[in-house]
């Protein structure tokens, strides 16, 4: 019987390997879910750095939210990636859900990202 952090890790590269092999030129928007907040990075893979980030740690984040686990969170977080990445010049990225589920915060952060003007 496997360890669960060895099927998470397992899943999440398996996410991966997918995603970079359909990537193309586009950066990788990826998402990481804590039991008390979520976090979202825009990264680009060929050189190694992170262009743009957004999490419901942030205190003007926080101020405008009542739980850094909810949904509502999660839309706001999506919104403010979504500003940053355009304000970088990056319109067209992958969703690396990690090894979530498309589902609940993380669908909610994916849908407010699209919003705000995302394309993936």
């Amino acid at each position: 019987m496997t360890k669960l952090s060895d099927r998470i890790m397992r899943r999440r590269g398996r996410v991966r390997g997918v995603l970079r092999h359909a990537a193309g030129d586009r950066k990788r928007l990826s998402v990481y879910r804590s039991s008390k907040h979520i976090y979202a990075q825009v990264i680009d893979d060929d050189r190694g750095v992170t262009l743009a980030s957004a999490s419901s740690i942030e205190k003007a984040t926080r101020e405008s939210i009542k739980t850094g686990a909810s949904i509502d969170a999660a839309k706001t977080v999506g919104k403010l990636i979504a500003e940053r990445a355009k304000e970088k010049g990056v319109t067209d990225v992958v969703f690396d859900r990690g090894a979530y589920l498309y589902h609940g915060r993380v669908k909610a952060l994916a849908e407010a990202a699209r919003e705000g003007g995302l394309n993936f």
